[in-house]
Parts: C-alpha cells; structure tokens; sequence
C-alpha cells in the first residue's frame, strides 16, 4: 500500500475503534490504482462531524454543515467526510442541503465519475459499487449512474470530464459526451474562478488537444472567457505543451496570449480572474518576447527583462517556437551586468539636485535614464567620482549653451 494511506491509518483506526465504518475515497484511490502519484488522501466515513471532532484531539471544522472535518495529526492533514446524500442543486454547484446517511454506497453514489468513485479499506481492499475499476482498464471517463443528473447537480463537473481526459489521457464515453452537449449552457452558472482552476489543470495534461476538442465539440469552450473562436490556436499550443509542459501560471497563460493574438492582454486575463501579479508577469514577458523578435539577447534586453522573466521568456519560446532555450547564454549576460536596476546606479535624483542646484523635475529622471544607458554600454564605469564627473561635463555644457 501506498505510504501516503499508511499515514493516514492511524485516522481510519480510531473511527473504526469507535464503531464507525471508515474508508479511503476518491482520486487518491484511484491514483493509487493506475500507479500514479498519490496526493490528499480523503476519508469517508459513518461518524457524524460532532462525532468525528469529539474523537480527535485537534480537529479543523471547515464545513461541518456538509459533513467535512479536516483532521490533524503528527504528520499530516485529513479531509474526513460523512456518509452523505444530497438534495437538489439550485445554484449548478452546490447542494442545496445534506442529509447525512450510513451507507457507503449510498455516498459513492453521488460522485461524479466512476474513477472517482471507488473506496479502499486499510488492508487495500477496494469496493468498487460502479465499475471503476473497468472503465480505469478501459481508460474511459464514465459519470456515476445518469450523466445528465450528475451535470444538472454540479455544471462543473463537465469541465472536470475533459480535464481529467487530459490528466490521465482517457477517452469520455458517449453517452457522458452527448451529456456534456446537452448541458453546456449550465456551465454559464460556475463562476469564473472555478473554470480557471479547471482549464489550467487541461493545459497541464498529457492529452490536451483531445480535451480542447471535447471543449470544442460538446459548446462548452463558448462558456469560457474569450475563447470560443480561438480552438484551432489552443490546439496548436495544446500539440506543443503535450511534448513539454509549462508548469508556472505566468507562463502558461503567456502562451496562450501569444499564440492566440490577444490584443488586450490585461482585460483578457481579468476575465479569467486571475491574480494581479501574475496578470502583470504575463503583460512583461510577452512586452519582452516582443521586444527579442526574431533577435538574439544582450545586455540591453537582459537587463530590461531581468533574470526571473528572461528566463520565463526563454523558457516559454522554447516550447512555442520549438528552439533550443538560450538559458546559459541568459545567466552570463546578467551576471556581466554593471548594475541590476536603477537603483544600483552610484548617484540618485537627489544627488543630481544637489549638484545642479535646480529643483525637481522631468530633468532628472532623463539625466538618470542617459546614465542608465552609458553605464549598462561601458561607457561610464558605475562609481560616485566618474559618474559625478560625467554629470559636471553635461552641466557645464549645458550652462555654454545658454
């Protein structure tokens, strides 16, 4: 048995000791199946939540409402949930109440796909109620009992079908398919954050262009931000990340912006909802990938771009564009940099005040930007008595001048 259910024995023990049934559930089950890395193992079980928090000495109640209670020992942190049944789903996501039940069946019942739906007992039993384990041999995405039930209750779960296509590289059944048609237009309800997290986990995938396309066929890519008529650039981004995958946001979502011509790349990715800075990183590297074109780095280009985006840039055009990333020649450039930023330079605006005797003003900042450039070209070497010597010369000059 896998060591992560190993660690969370101990847990399972104590509720069985009490008189409970207790099991593993979920994508941990299922991982541990197909021989893939194990994450957050999850435990169901017929404890009530009161239950479960008088039994346990530190307990995180985070939805005791629907039967959840995080519980945590020495080494780690468990999602444990009872037994429950559901009621209907107003709001395309989420039950409207729980009722908690004693039957395990009863509670896979209500999960969405047949993979997902399996248990394993602390000896590694599996109780499979559905078929998951077949339809895992098969590597076919089926939902539990009628897909257009299982869609109606949670719209998201459509988009979690073509993720976990491309995760696992399955194939989604027809009937769950033509489920998937039927009920696109429920996905308009899920809020945007959640389809974010949803397409990204796709773009991570090793069955991406299957998945774009199932996205494609089934409507499902119109209930998405801005990108209902960009399927056949998404597939050739999906054709390259599927050989080598981009695993930061920024990156990622820099790939997508480039290859399918957004214009408005700031209003694009707020849409998407997602976090300020990584809108702001995305916005740098494809300013700087621009910037690069067809040519080759140097000292200028480095130093505008700074390490941690040149790098990303190299990295994202290497998948892109199918070249060989330029990362030592990257590194050595900024390591020969005379200074990193402005602020390293030997004089500030308030030295150039002093020295001028004029107040402040536009003039500054472009005397700093001219020292910039002669600093980062060689021409003036980076240190109080040279770069005060060069600011004199300018000064008197332009006293002449007047």
């Amino acid at each position: 048995m896998n060591a992560a259910f190993m660690r969370a024995i101990p847990v399972l023990k104590v509720l069985k000791q009490e008189g409970h049934e207790a099991y593993f559930v979920g994508g941990s089950v299922r991982d541990s199946l197909l021989k893939r890395e194990v994450g957050d193992v999850d435990i169901a079980t017929s404890a009530t939540p009161e239950q479960i928090i008088n039994m346990f000495p530190k307990t995180v109640d985070i939805g005791k409402e629907h039967g959840t209670i995080i519980v945590v020992t020495e080494e780690e942190s468990y999602e444990v949930t009872t037994f429950r049944s559901e009621s209907t789903y107003s709001d395309n996501r989420r039950p409207d109440s729980v009722t908690f039940i004693k039957s395990l069946k009863e509670d896979l019942r209500r999960r969405d796909f047949t993979i997902n739906a399996m248990a394993m007992t602390e000896t590694g039993s599996i109780i499979d109620y559905f078929q998951g384990k077949e339809h895992l041999k098969q590597k076919k995405i089926h939902t539990v009992g009628n897909a257009d039930e299982r869609f109606s209750e949670d719209a998201l779960r459509m988009l979690r079908a073509a993720r976990f296509s491309s995760q696992l590289k399955f194939t989604i059944s027809l009937k769950t398919v033509e489920a998937m048609k039927a009920n696109a237009k429920r996905l308009a309800a899920i809020s945007v954050e959640r389809k974010t997290v949803e397409f990204e986990k796709l773009l991570k995938g090793v069955n991406i262009v299957y998945a774009l396309n199932i996205l494609y066929e089934t409507n499902l890519l119109s209930y998405l931000p801005r990108v209902s008529g960009k399927v056949m650039q998404l597939t050739q981004i999906g054709e390259k990340l599927e050989q080598t995958s981009l695993n930061e946001r920024s990156e990622l979502w820099t790939a997508v912006v480039k290859s399918c011509g957004i214009e408005n790349i700031e209003l694009f990715l707020q849409e998407w909802k997602l976090p300020k800075k990584v809108i702001h990183s995305v916005m740098k590297n494809v300013r700087i990938w621009n910037i690069l074109n067809n040519s080759s780095w140097d000292t200028f280009k480095v130093y505008e771009a700074g390490i941690t985006t040149a790098l990303e840039v190299e990295r994202i055009r290497s998948v892109i564009e199918g070249t060989q990333p330029q990362y030592e020649i990257v590194k050595s450039l900024y390591e020969q940099l005379p200074i990193r930023s402005k602020q390293d330079l030997a004089i500030n605006g308030t030295d150039l005040i002093h020295m001028y005797g004029k107040k402040p003003g536009k003039w500054v900042s472009d005397i700093l930007n001219k020292l910039e450039e002669k600093v980062l070209e060689g021409t003036i070497i980076n240190t109080p008595s040279t770069i005060k010597e060069w600011v004199l010369q300018c000064k008197m000059k332009q006293e002449k001048n007047y």
